[in-house]
C-alpha cells in the first residue's frame, strides 16, 4: 500500500475512534443529564424528532432479540462461550443505538450572536457566520437519500444536512462558501439545507441575525 493509502486509512481510522468515543461520551451525559453548555442568550434546535421512531423500533427488537438468540443457542449449541460472546454482542449493539440516540438529542442545531451551528450527533459540526448568510427560509424537501451528507442532484452548489431523508431549512449565502465536513472541506456552495424539529421557529430566531442589509433578509 502506498504512503498516501495509508494515510487515508488512517484518517478513517481516527474517524471511527473519535465516533465512537464520541457516542459513548454522549449516552453519559444523557444519562447523567449533563448537556453541553451554550453561549448566554443562545438559542438550540433539536433535529431528532423525525428519526428517534426509527432508532426507537430498531432499540426495541434488538432488546428482544438478545433474549431470544440466547434461548436458541443455549438449546442448539454446546459452547457456552459463543453463547456468552453473542449477548455480549447483542448488548453492545443496543447500547450503540441508544447512544446513537442521546449523541442525537445532546448535540442541537444553536443560534447565537454570531453564527448559526449546524449539528447531526457526534459527526457533523458546521458553523455558518451570519455575516455570510443572505437569506433563511422554512420549506420541507425530500432527499434522495438517507445520508446526512449530500450534494443536491440537481444543483451541486446546494449541500445537504437532512436528518431522515428531509430538510426543512433553507440557508442561502451571500456568495459561496466551503464548510467543514466529516470527509473534509465541501465543495464551495451557495446554500446549505438543513433539518429541524421546528423549522418556522428556527427561522424566526435566524431572521433576527441576519444583517438587515442583506437583499431578502426579513422575507416571510
Amino acid at each position: 500500500m502506498r504512503r498516501d493509502g495509508w494515510a487515508g486509512a488512517a484518517r478513517l481510522v481516527r474517524r471511527a475512534v473519535a465516533y465512537e468515543w464520541g457516542l459513548w461520551r454522549s449516552l453519559a451525559r444523557w444519562i447523567l443529564r449533563r448537556p453541553y453548555r451554550v453561549a448566554p442568550g443562545a438559542q438550540t434546535f433539536g433535529y431528532v424528532g423525525v428519526v428517534q421512531p426509527i432508532l426507537g423500533v430498531f432499540i426495541a427488537l434488538s432488546t428482544i432479540e438478545i433474549p431470544v438468540l440466547d434461548l436458541i443457542l443455549r438449546h442448539t449449541l454446546g459452547w457456552p462461550a459463543l453463547r456468552h460472546v453473542a449477548i455480549a454482542l447483542g448488548v453492545w449493539g443496543v447500547l450503540w443505538m441508544v447512544g446513537l440516540l442521546a449523541s442525537l438529542r445532546i448535540h442541537p442545531h444553536v443560534l447565537d450572536d454570531t453564527a448559526l451551528r449546524i449539528r447531526n450527533g457526534v459527526s457533523l459540526d458546521v458553523l455558518i457566520p451570519w455575516r455570510a448568510v443572505a437569506r433563511v427560509d422554512a420549506r420541507y424537501r425530500s432527499l434522495p437519500s438517507s445520508r446526512a451528507v449530500q450534494y443536491d442532484p440537481d444543483d451541486p452548489a446546494v449541500l445537504n444536512l437532512g436528518a431522515g431523508s428531509q430538510t426543512a431549512v433553507d440557508v442561502v449565502l451571500r456568495e459561496p462558501l466551503s464548510v467543514r465536513l466529516p470527509s473534509g472541506p465541501s465543495r464551495p456552495v451557495r446554500e446549505i439545507r438543513i433539518y429541524a424539529d421546528d423549522p418556522r421557529a428556527l427561522v424566526a430566531r435566524a431572521r433576527r441575525h441576519v444583517p438587515a442589509d442583506t437583499p431578502g433578509a426579513n422575507r416571510r
